[in-house]
């Protein structure tokens, strides 16, 4: 699953998009066209780093999350909507960042002839709920006439859907987020092919420039964090070689890149988590939707260990590390059998028992 990177001219979409992978595609150009660039990035996680020097295996895998670096909106979506191409890519994506320039260049003027962050933030939520009303109401359409005609599918399935995007154009109709109302997992389920982007996780994210002080704004939405990044130092940082990278932060007192925690919050946005598989050959983080049960997990592993799942053992990696070691875990009776029912907590270590004939 992807996120897309995304924000309004001249945001530093493209130095957050090379922060976060290392890259060094051209900032500050404007072509007019949609072009989309694509990077896998590690999620950094320290319990893998912890994991890996205990077992000191020959392999050690992060789990990997996606950002897109998608062509920026401009603030005038009006009554037709985000044009189609940029529309194209937007709804594919898992969840958006959004980019937003906190920062003053003279050499680089804003469209709008000043910085201010909150009106910036509520511009591209608007675009959103716009583009999302448009489609509702056409959908509204297009079921009244399935349902006048009939001969079709079921007229009560067609009346629930009918009913839920009445509520839907209600909501966008009163400039509210189709994330922010109370829908049921089914009904979430049903929505989610339709790519609607209020209804998108979304991440914000306040690019300040070298020292500043983040702007104070307002984004009280569900599925949703606001972060701030000296963006052009961090991307700086990021294409150092690591030894320099190294120096470079402590100069400026930075313990951590910022951009480790807006990986990990990206990939916590998504409603995903990571499971361990350890040994003497790999170390290894995988993913899993939040509520997976262990064949799920498993599944993820190999497609034959679910379909063969017995048991699962199990110990979170914070336990084992205070243990030390696999085999004093075993010998303290610390690994937990669990069976087809279990559901999978973020850090657990599992170990699948199977059988296929």
């Amino acid at each position: 699953m992807q996120l897309g990177i995304i924000g309004l001219p001249q945001s530093g979409k493209t130095t957050i998009f090379n922060t976060l992978t290392c890259g060094d595609q051209p900032t500050g150009m404007i072509t007019g066209k949609i072009e989309v660039h694509t990077a896998v990035v590690d999620v950094p996680d320290n319990r893998v780093d912890v994991l890996s020097a205990m077992f000191k295996p020959k392999k050690t895998i992060y789990t990997k999350v996606t950002y897109a670096d998608i062509a920026g909106l401009d603030g005038s979506a009006g009554k037709a909507g985000i044009s189609g191409t940029l529309l194209n890519q937007l709804t594919q994506m898992g969840a958006l960042l959004l980019v937003v320039r906190c920062f003053e260049d003279d050499n680089i003027p804003h469209q709008a002839g000043s910085i201010n962050a909150q009106r910036d933030i509520d511009t591209m939520e608007g675009e959103f709920i716009i583009n999302d009303l448009i489609m509702v109401e056409r959908k509204q359409e297009r079921l009244q006439d399935e349902f006048r005609k009939g001969g079709g599918r079921d007229k009560g399935l067609i009346k629930h859907e009918i009913e839920l995007f009445e509520r839907l154009q209600a909501a966008l109709s009163e400039e509210k987020s189709i994330r922010d109302l109370d829908l049921t997992a089914d009904e979430e389920k049903d929505l989610s092919g339709y790519g609607f982007l209020s209804q998108k996780p979304v991440l914000i994210i306040l690019n300040i420039d070298e020292g500043q002080e983040p702007p104070q704004v307002t984004y009280e939405h569900a599925k949703s964090k606001v972060i701030a990044l000296q963006g052009k130092l961090e991307m700086d940082i990021a294409q150092l070689p690591e030894e320099d990278a190294a120096m470079f932060m402590e100069e400026y007192g930075i313990t951590e890149p910022t951009l480790n925690k807006m990986i990990q919050l990206s990939y916590d946005l998504l409603g995903l988590m990571s499971f361990f598989t350890v040994g003497e050959d790999e170390v290894r983080a995988w993913t899993v939707e939040k509520g997976a049960t262990a064949p799920v997990a498993a599944g993820v592993i190999h497609s034959d260990l679910q379909k063969g799942f017995i048991r699962a053992e199990v110990i979170h990696n914070e336990e084992l590390i205070e243990l030390g070691s696999l085999t004093e875990a075993k010998n303290k009776g610390k690994l937990r059998l669990e069976g087809k029912e279990y559901k999978v907590q973020d850090g657990d270590i599992l170990n699948i028992r199977f059988n296929v004939k």
